[in-house]
């Protein structure tokens, strides 16, 4: 029984393994007083609230932006029917335009 595990060592060693065991713990940083802790989750908790508000503003000024594109590409789609509809209206006037009830071979009977 020459070998030593950790329950041997505790035992023999007693309350120096403990303290030696925290005071280790203490400086990898796996244990911190609770006033840092809590800085910590304050600061966390504070960076969330900045990040979801930022979240909201890019939001709204996505949906402001959609509002404004769909309101342009329905003007834009309005002028394209108007310059449609106008040069239609020219090319009728130029006499272009075929099928108009004055063209001879429409208003012709057929022969």
């Amino acid at each position: 029984m020459n070998e030593l595990s950790g329950v041997t060592l505790l035992m023999q060693g007693g309350a120096w393994t403990i303290v030696a065991f925290v005071v280790l713990l203490v400086f990898r940083g796996n244990l911190v007083p609770r006033a840092v802790l809590e800085d910590v989750r304050k600061d966390r908790d504070a960076r969330v609230a900045e990040a979801l508000a930022e979240r909201d503003i890019w939001r709204e000024a996505h949906k402001e932006s959609e509002a404004a594109r769909l309101d342009a590409q329905g003007q834009a789609g309005e002028l394209l029917e108007l310059s449609r509809t106008a040069y239609t209206v020219l090319r009728a006037i130029r006499g272009e335009v075929p099928g108009d009830a004055m063209d001879s071979p429409v208003a012709a009977p057929p022969s």
